[in-house]
């Protein structure tokens, strides 16, 4: 049966009935929202790439956690810039770092706010790599100590999940079993699961400064070519004792995350990457587009392909747009 007995404007023709049978919606619970932490205090400065994004000083970090926890998102995602670097990320791991203390500060002034902390190591590194390197090339397993020690340090600190983020092979094993062993056997982790290699992270790493000083990321993060790869990554995290998973970035990858969907069980979250984000913002400001609609649109797809939740700048923008009830596109 079709036209004229079946009319699929009958279900789009006002406001109301478009709302009834939505089959995806974004809700701001579903959201988690990035926050870069530097040394010092009384700074907020605005992120040159990043537009309405922050450096913050640990007692500048806790009025924006105060403030998206009050708009209802339920999680922030912390990445430390340092004030040393070296080649063993040293700073990665002190009890007194920058986001050992912001999680310390966060847990005890703004209670109820999700803590995730990114084990990103290239941020701590003066090569911008993200572990240990040995003769030019990342050492794996040197890594994997590292970022042990580095996962220790956090839960020590109180963060809530931990979020390794390097595609180091064998990552989630070894936190696990370091978690595990410490008896910090309850906090999740949550797996940088399929990561790739991408020309989208351009204004993270300025944000970081973690340019690699030399080569580039491809011998550990994922060729973008490649599909069957990811779900084997995945698999494996799965495998290796992952809570969560993950896909990065989000919007060139929907492919993916729709296949992680289907194949597996495991909550799963997406990553609404810098690049991804400042493309939206840049357009925006000359009035090529829609900002606020090309926001909704971008976040809904990567709901609709399945992420159960998302990482993204756009996370206050789009809360304070559902408190008023301007979410619809």
């Amino acid at each position: 049966m079709g036209y004229p007995e079946v009319r699929m404007r009958r279900l789009r023709l006002n406001p109301q009935i478009r709302n009834l049978v939505r089959e995806t919606q974004v809700d701001t619970s579903d959201l988690i929202a990035p926050l870069f932490i530097v040394p010092g205090k009384g700074i907020k400065k605005e992120i040159s790439s990043l537009a309405n994004q922050y450096h913050l000083s640990v007692d500048q970090c806790i009025e924006s956690a105060q403030r998206i926890r009050d708009l209802g998102i339920p999680s922030v995602l912390l990445f430390g810039i340092p004030e040393h670097k070296d080649a063993r990320g040293s700073s990665a791991c002190e009890a007194h770092g920058v986001i050992q203390r912001a999680s310390e500060a966060i847990k005890r002034e703004v209670p109820g706010l999700l803590v995730i902390s990114d084990l990103c190591y290239c941020e701590y590194t003066d090569h911008g790599h993200c572990g240990i390197v040995t003769n030019g090339d990342l050492d794996n397993d040197a890594t994997i100590t590292v970022l042990q020690e580095q996962a220790l340090s956090h839960a020590r600190a109180g963060v809530d999940v931990i979020a390794p983020s390097g595609m180091i092979d064998g990552m989630v094993r070894g936190l696990r079993s370091a978690l595990d062993g410490a008896a910090f056997d309850n906090i999740p982790i949550m797996s940088y699961s399929a990561k790739f290699a991408s020309s989208f992270y351009g204004p993270f790493r300025e944000a970081v400064d973690s340019t690699p000083t030399f080569g580039d990321r491809r011998t550990y993060q994922m060729d973008p070519a490649n599909r069957r790869q990811a779900l084997r990554e995945v698999a494996l995290d799965v495998e290796e004792g992952a809570d969560i998973l993950m896909v990065k970035p989000a919007l060139a990858f929907l492919d993916i995350i729709r296949e992680v969907r289907d194949k597996f069980d495991l909550p799963l979250a997406a990553y609404n990457v810098s690049g991804e984000y400042a493309m939206v913002k840049a357009a925006a400001a000359k009035g090529w587009i829609d900002g606020r609609r090309v926001m909704l649109e971008s976040l809904l797809s990567i709901k609709r392909a399945g992420a159960d939740m998302i990482i993204t700048y756009f996370a206050e923008e789009f809360a304070e747009l559902a408190r008023r009830g301007e979410t619809d596109i």
